[in-house]
């Protein structure tokens, strides 16, 4: 141990104690009133032979104790800065208007075959309801009131297997969102009393809770990649108006629909990763999903209910891809 360390000063020398009563409680409180530094020189070596050299200092003490020795004060300036700038969480509103509930919240995008969901503060004022994200600043989400012809609350399952309520919001000229809110009875709520023309739509049926998926089985699926699409093996499943696939090392599901937002399901010839497959593909607005499966009749009885069926039938079997 050195007998001098910046965080001492010279004359303050850091000797070495040894105190078998010291509990962790006084580890700490010297660590974060006084500060504690480091030197380490460390070989790692395999019969004896030097492999790796490690040479460590480090200094470690409470953020005051650094401040005052005159460590880490543009860290804490930039951190300062930047909690200034996120907590300027109140966009920016016009002439007159009030804000009537202001809630963590977020928006969902289900532009892609995948809900991304997006968080922030949400506002409801007397004008509008929107979405705001502090830091980068920005309005995720925005509609006048005047646009909204009716709201809906509807269950809906993380990906953690959680049942969360969400509001969706319908606008008059089509279009709208999903968000999520603290509160989202009293938000849906308080936006039809601010605009009584709202209607307020009954939530929809929730698949029945049996224990298990309406559909589940393994399945490949065709995954877009810069440099060409990838048959990847893994688990699709339908369930509470959801589908999803996901590979055994995905995190989480590569693919998240929204059945609601399914147009067609038809077979088509093709590749596929084995023999024995049928090639499936799912149409939604502006994206077409890809997947191989042996029970494709299965899937598409399954998936029918939202969607156009095509090609395919309890007694009609359609060729096999052909093994790419």
């Amino acid at each position: 141990m050195p007998t001098n360390s910046p965080m001492n000063g010279p004359s303050a020398p850091l000797r070495p104690t040894r105190d078998p009563q010291v509990t962790l409680d006084d580890l700490l409180e010297v660590v974060l009133n006084k500060g504690a530094v480091l030197h380490l020189d460390l070989i790692i070596a395999v019969a004896d032979i030097p492999l790796i050299g490690v040479n460590l200092r480090a200094a470690i003490a409470g953020m005051e104790t650094m401040l005052e020795y005159g460590l880490l004060q543009q860290w804490d300036a930039d951190t300062r800065a930047w909690a200034e700038r996120a907590t300027a969480a109140t966009p920016e509103l016009k002439q007159d208007e009030r804000v009537v509930i202001r809630s963590f919240g977020g928006h969902c995008d289900e532009r892609g075959l995948s809900k991304t969901w997006r968080p922030g503060t949400l506002f409801l004022t007397d004008r509008r309801v929107l979405v705001y994200r502090r830091e980068p600043r920005g309005v995720l989400w925005e509609a006048r009131l005047e646009d909204v012809d009716a709201t809906r609350l509807q269950s809906e399952r993380t990906v953690g297997g959680e049942e969360r309520l969400r509001v969706r919001v319908e606008l008059t000229g089509g279009g709208g969102a999903l968000l999520s809110a603290a509160k989202p009875e009293e938000f849906d709520e308080s936006l039809r009393r601010l605009a009584p023309h709202v209607r307020s739509e009954a939530p929809g049926p929730l698949a029945p809770d049996d224990g298990g998926p309406e559909c589940e089985g393994h399945m490949w699926y065709h995954e877009p990649r810069r440099d060409g699409a990838l048959w990847r093996g893994g688990r699709a499943r339908l369930e509470n108006g959801r589908l999803t696939w996901r590979a055994p090392t995905d995190g989480r599901p590569a693919v998240n629909l929204d059945t609601g937002r399914i147009h067609g399901v038809r077979l088509e010839p093709g590749s596929t990763p084995s023999t024995g497959l049928d090639r499936l593909v799912v149409d939604a607005p502006g994206e077409q999903l890809v997947l191989a499966t042996a029970e494709a009749p299965r899937w598409m009885r399954a998936l029918a209910p939202s969607a156009r069926a095509v090609g395919a039938g309890p007694d009609r079997k359609e060729p096999h891809g052909h093994h790419r």
